[in-house]
């Protein structure tokens, strides 16, 4: 059973998980919080004679990660560290930043291997965080199906965050079904646990089930908790009432959001604000936002699907011809 301080670390890395690292999920699947990774990168380590020691560290590493502070993992852990999800980690954040994505891979395929044999000094645990850090290096690689098999999908295993990644998998390649499958799946031995939570929450984004009420009641839970309480959890909520059409609610969770950014525009935040501001009257607003949005994030699923689409009606312009107008004939 995890120490108190372990539990609470893992329930704030958790509300990370599903946040916009990975560009492949639907726009409004991303927008879900992106937990206190950086408090978790500036909690204090214990001493390496604690059992919370190799944990801690492999959730601040990843931490680390998830805030593209790659060079920190270096530092962080030994270079000559025997443990396997260290290991992992390592070579996570080599993969993220190194050219040599490939040569990182063949790591991570070859840790797991490892992990398997017979007189291999790991716990279960250990293994499984591997299999979770390698299945998801995996699935940004592209690899949708050595992801999913890594991490165990439609298997018996009973490691949650396994079965959380692979939730957002499935849900990439538009397979709602299948992520319902792996969520019923882990209900009777997981229980009421916070992540899956967020799973039954972020299934119930993409689906719409029962109005996003799953989705709208887990974030207004989760916002009366001081500990984890965030901007990025009211942004997740504003984006759940905008699917809800409740659309003055949702521009006030974005407005407070934005106030507890100190100034700091967040991707996700201000993507929200551009869609709740074009549902509004003021179209000047959308356009401030949209022209924010676009010069800071290029990049934004939003805006280059925006782009993309513009692009292409043009194209279709050009290609349009107009029918001549018809002559009726005389009686």
């Amino acid at each position: 059973m995890d120490s108190t301080d372990l539990y609470n670390l893992k329930q704030h890395f958790f509300l990370g998980m599903a946040h916009s690292h990975d560009r492949t999920l639907p726009f409004f699947t991303r927008l879900l919080p992106q937990g206190a990774y950086k408090s978790l990168v500036e909690q204090k380590l214990p001493q390496q004679s604690s059992e919370d020691y190799i944990p801690i560290l492999f959730y601040k590493a990843r931490a680390h990660i998830a805030l593209g502070d790659t060079q920190a993992v270096a530092s962080l852990i030994p270079t000559d560290t025997e443990n396997f999800a260290l290991k992992a980690v390592t070579v996570f954040a080599k993969y993220i930043s190194a050219p040599a994505g490939d040569a990182a891979l063949e790591e991570l395929r070859d840790l797991c291997i490892e992990i398997e044999g017979d007189d291999v000094e790991a716990t279960e645990r250990e293994k499984g965080w591997v299999r979770v850090v390698a299945g998801t290096a995996f699935a940004r690689a592209g690899e949708i199906e050595e992801a999913l098999e890594t991490l165990g999908a439609e298997s018996t295993t009973e490691n949650l965050e396994a079965v959380a990644i692979a939730v957002q998998i499935y849900l990439s390649i538009h397979r709602p079904d299948l992520a319902r499958k792996e969520f019923e799946r882990a209900k009777p031995w997981a229980e009421d646990d916070l992540l899956l939570q967020l799973m039954e929450s972020t299934i119930g984004l993409v689906t719409g089930k029962d109005g996003y009420s799953d989705s709208q009641s887990f974030y207004t839970e989760q916002l009366a908790n001081p500990s984890l309480s965030s901007p990025h959890l009211l942004t997740a909520r504003g984006v759940t009432r905008l699917l809800r059409g409740e659309v003055q609610e949702a521009k006030s969770d974005l407005e407070e959001a934005v106030l507890q950014q100190d100034g700091h525009d967040d991707a996700e935040t201000l993507a929200a604000s551009v869609v709740a501001a074009g549902l509004g009257p003021k179209k000047g607003d959308a356009d401030e936002l949209w022209s924010r949005l676009a010069s800071a994030y290029p990049e934004h699923p939003l805006v280059s699907t925006v782009y993309a689409k513009a692009s292409e009606f043009d194209d279709l312009v050009v290609k349009f011809r107009v029918p001549p107008l018809a002559i009726p004939t005389a009686a």
